[in-house]
């Protein structure tokens, strides 16, 4: 797949929370790659919800589903209430999140460029 299917997904507002340096720095590029804005980044579960408001007026999420010990899910169900569509980032597959959890969409880790796109365009309804 080229990277013209992927216009649709420029100037997209996307924020995140990772608190892996190097994934997040991976992310960044991506994201930049791909023409989209990014808000945040949030590293740690205290900086997002301190960037709610932030967080709620973008257009997709991208969410590492353990930050720090901690599990992402009160915070991204915030988003979800204010209709962010989410991204869930995580190593452990869809069957390792809750069952409430499965249906967003997952990117498994570690991923690549396309992953993150189509994880984008699935989440946004454009796949």
């Amino acid at each position: 797949m080229s990277h013209e299917n992927f216009a649709v997904l420029a100037d997209l507002k996307v924020f995140v929370v990772e608190d892996e340096s190097l994934v997040l720095m991976n992310l960044e590029d991506m994201l930049a790659e791909l023409g989209c804005r990014l808000i945040g980044p949030a590293l740690r579960l205290d900086q997002a919800q301190g960037m709610l408001e932030a967080a709620a007026g973008a257009d997709i999420a991208v969410l590492d589903v353990n930050i720090g010990g901690h599990v992402i899910f009160p915070f991204a169900e915030q988003l979800k209430a204010r209709g962010v569509p989410l991204v869930l980032a995580t190593g452990y597959g869809r069957d390792g999140l809750p069952e409430a959890w499965r249906e967003v969409t997952v990117l498994s880790k570690p991923y690549g460029f396309h992953d993150l796109a189509q994880a984008l365009l699935t989440a946004k309804g454009l796949a």
